[in-house]
Parts: structure tokens; C-alpha cells; sequence
């Protein structure tokens, strides 16, 4: 139960403790679009929660298109139909190319930004020929192209399955690129989010795969928007990153080490396409407002007390992040349930709920601190506690 200004949340071994609410962060938000970095926010899926299950991938579509337009309305764009929506985790192909059109429609109408994601997903269990997860892929590009949106081409299972070597997603993504009428941002998915995606680029080495999406870089550096790395690896970023053709951008997908990366350094900076930012938009809306002035102390002062708590979404399993996401928002009442596509939600612990709580009240994330923790305490009386 909570007070007017504290809440008690559950901690292990059935204890509890008593969390005084933080008043909300002083933030100024921008609702212009930022022009020191490219911004996006991976958005999730609302789910519909009377139908939501383990196996439905009923979605709420104005809720989720509500929430699309609060990250527009704070400067940010949209990264649509990508994993932190469920992809290949409740959300299937057709859902997802539905919710890109959707999405693009809304974004059209508004000015908002967005890029889509595209994948394989509508394959069956591999292995594959090349040929078919080439014309997978295409398939998907042209029916996004065709709505008016750009991509970014996601990891492929099927090719990682069935992929024997380097020269195999050479031959895929060279197929791919050349059929692309707009430059593309490329995925580097790291296993950690995926277990399904070691090895990719043909190696469990970094090194040995970075030297082949290098190569690919090079080749179709005319047909490459950037790439998003996300290997929760800042070392390795900011090297790839300086190792990059002029023009091709690195967007972080590290939501370990935002702040740094995007801060940058004096041999450049990493651009932003980050599941975090879906949980700290408000935040990543002021702060890049004090990057645009030129304030980069003041982007830190922001930006880097978020952190912690996106080290708490993503920590292992890394792939149930998106649990994080919802509740957050659920939280600071951009949806008015804790419900998930599949069932999705069950995927991280009461106690977890509660450390993103604590971790969250701590920056100031909640807007109205009383009506959040209101939610929460009937959430978990809802489970027992």
C-alpha cells in the first residue's frame, strides 16, 4: 500500500520497503526535432488487454498510435515494427507491416519521422536458400518502400541459421541494398538481445565480423544510411564508428553507454535508434534540446542519470527489456494497462517490477509520483502482495 508520499514495494524473501516518492524532474522538452544528432525511439505495441495472451497478438491500435505521437510530440522519431514492438517475440509479419503503414499514415500527417524495420519473420522454421531470405527481406522492403517509409534491415534469423559464412550475408545484403530505392540503416543485433543471432556476420569474433560489415559498408556505402550496433560494447562502437565511410552514420542501439557515445568525442559522435529512449523520452527530449544549443554539460546533466536505470531494463535476460518499456509507461500513464502481446510481461520477476520502480522514482521520471505509485501498489495487491 502506499501513502500520499511514499509506496511500499516488494523486495525478496517476502520483505518490504518503503520508498519515499521524488518529485518530477524540472525538464524542458522540445517538441522541435533535434539537429545535433538523428533521434530515434523504438516504440512498443500497445497491447489489446482484454484479448492480449499467450496466444494472440491482439493490439490496441489508437492507444499504440497515441503513444507514437507523444514521442513525435517531444522531437523524437519513431523506429516502428522493430523488436522493442514484440517482433518475433508475439508480434508476427503481418501485425508488423499493418502497424508500419499505420505508423507512416500518422507520421505523414504530423511531420514526424520514422524509419521501419524489416526482417524475414514471414518464413517458417529454417534452413532456407539464400535466394529465399534474399526475396524474404525484398519482399518486405518494397511493401514499406511502396507506403512511403525507409528501413532499417533487421538481423536474420533464418540467415543466421542458415548462413555457413561471411560471404553468405555478403551475398544477401549485397541483393537486398541493390534493391533499395533509399539508403538503408543496417542492425548488428548482438546475442544478448537475441541468442538466435550468435555468430552473425558469419563469426563469433567481433573483430573478424566487423572486418565483413566493413567490407559490406564499403562496397554499398552508396545504398547505406548508417548502421545501428547494438553490442553493448562502447570500446568496440566508438572504433567501428571512426572506421565508417564519410556520410554512413552510427546509430547506438548501446543502452548500456547512450550518454557517451551520442556526447562523442573530438573524432565524432554516435546518432541515436534506442529501445531506452521508449522509456525516458522525456529526458532524451530535453536533452538533446540542450545539445542543439550546444550545451553538452548540460545533455550529460540530463541524459546520464537515466542510465542506471536503463542498465536495470536491459540487464539479463536481455531480450525481456521490453517488459521494462511497458510498465514504465504504464506507470507514467502513457497506457492504461500492464498487459503484453503474448503474455510477454511474465518474462521479469514482481521484484524486478519493483527495482524499476525505485530506480525510475529516483531521476524523477514519474510526472504525477501519487498516481503512479497508485498503479503500482493495486498491481501488485492485484498479485497477491
Amino acid at each position: 500500500m502506499n501513502t500520499r508520499n511514499t509506496i511500499e514495494l516488494p523486495s525478496l524473501n517476502g520483505q518490504y520497503r518503503t520508498i519515499e516518492l521524488a518529485a518530477p524532474a524540472d525538464l524542458e522538452t522540445s517538441s522541435t526535432r533535434p539537429v545535433a544528432r538523428i533521434v530515434y525511439a523504438a516504440g512498443h505495441v500497445v497491447a489489446d488487454p482484454l484479448l492480449a495472451s499467450a496466444g494472440s497478438s491482439a493490439i490496441d491500435w489508437d492507444a499504440t498510435l497515441k503513444l507514437r505521437h507523444s514521442l513525435w510530440d517531444l522531437g523524437l522519431g519513431v523506429a516502428e515494427s522493430m523488436d522493442t514492438a514484440q517482433r518475433g517475440m508475439g508480434l508476427g509479419p503481418k501485425e508488423a507491416l499493418t502497424l508500419a503503414r499505420r505508423t507512416l499514415a500518422e507520421a505523414r500527417a504530423v511531420g514526424g519521422s520514422v524509419v521501419v524495420g524489416i526482417a524475414t519473420d514471414q518464413l517458417g522454421p529454417g534452413p532456407h536458400p539464400l535466394t529465399e531470405i534474399a526475396d524474404a527481406y525484398i519482399e518486405q522492403l518494397g511493401e514499406v518502400e511502396e507506403a512511403g517509409g525507409s528501413v532499417v534491415m533487421m538481423a536474420s534469423r533464418h540467415l543466421a541459421f542458415s548462413a555457413t559464412g561471411p560471404d553468405d550475408y555478403l551475398e544477401v545484403y549485397g541483393k537486398v541494398l541493390d534493391a533499395a530505392t533509399k539508403p538503408v540503416i543496417l542492425h548488428w543485433l548482438g546475442s544478448m538481445f537475441d541468442p538466435a543471432l550468435a555468430g552473425y556476420w558469419g563469426s563469433r569474433s567481433i573483430a573478424e565480423a566487423s572486418e565483413t560489415v566493413l567490407g559490406l559498408i564499403g562496397s554499398k556505402k552508396d545504398k547505406v544510411a548508417g548502421i545501428k550496433i547494438s553490442l553493448l560494447d562502447k570500446d568496440h562502437e566508438v572504433s567501428f564508428r571512426r572506421r565508417l565511410p564519410a556520410g554512413v552514420r552510427l546509430f547506438t542501439g548501446d543502452d548500456f553507454n547512450y550518454a557517451d557515445l551520442i556526447a562523442g568525442d573530438e573524432h565524432g559522435h554516435s546518432d541515436a535508434l534506442l529501445g531506452a529512449f521508449a522509456a525516458v523520452p522525456r529526458f532524451a527530449s530535453a536533452a538533446f534540446a540542450k545539445l542543439d544549443g550546444g550545451d553538452v554539460a548540460g545533455f550529460r546533466q540530463i541524459l546520464e542519470p537515466t542510465v542506471p536505470l536503463s542498465r536495470l531494463i536491459f540487464e539479463a535476460p536481455t531480450q525481456y527489456y521490453k517488459v521494462g518499456v511497458v510498465w514504465l509507461s504504464y506507470l507514467t500513464g502513457w497506457q492504461s494497462h500492464f498487459r503484453m502481446l503474448a503474455g510477454f510481461e511474465s518474462g521479469r520477476s514482481l521484484v524486478h517490477l519493483a527495482d524499476l520502480f525505485e530506480a525510475a522514482n529516483s531521476i524523477g521520471l514519474f510526472p504525477d509520483p501519487q498516481a503512479s505509485a497508485a498503479r503500482a501498489s493495486a498491481y501488485f495487491r492485484a498479485q497477491g502482495l
